[in-house]
């Protein structure tokens, strides 16, 4: 479903990117992907929470700014189009790596309280 849920968030961003003067709802998205993979690595408690996301954001965005053979795009060459890849894409790549960062820590000196537990008898 995470991932999902950044394949959704990068098809809306990819036709939502240029919305305004400025490139400020491509901003807007990029940060949007960040707290949605932070917050999916703290609900799941598992540092593959907030990659799913961050994948389903990648693939759906880069397929969608590739050329098509009538060399139409989606994503355009502007401004705002550079910032929604490549702002999104550290967003990403920031959201996946404090996510590992905080989830990967490995588990206290003595183990589980169930593991202790069992050996007590």
């Amino acid at each position: 479903m995470l991932f999902l849920l950044g394949v959704l968030q990068g098809v809306i961003g990819c036709f939502f990117y240029s919305v305004g003067p400025a490139p400020l709802a491509a901003l807007g998205f990029a940060a949007l992907l960040l707290v949605t993979s932070l917050l999916a690595a703290s609900g799941m408690r598992r540092p593959t929470g907030g990659l799913m996301p961050a994948v389903g954001w990648f693939l759906t965005s880069f397929v969608l700014a590739m050329g098509t053979q009538g060399g139409s795009v989606v994503i355009a060459n502007t401004t705002a189009g550079k910032w929604f890849l490549f702002g999104g894409s550290a967003s990403a790549a920031a959201g996946a790596v404090a996510a590992f960062a905080r989830w990967s820590r490995p588990a206290p000196a003595g183990g589980s309280r169930l593991a202790r537990r069992k050996t007590r008898g």
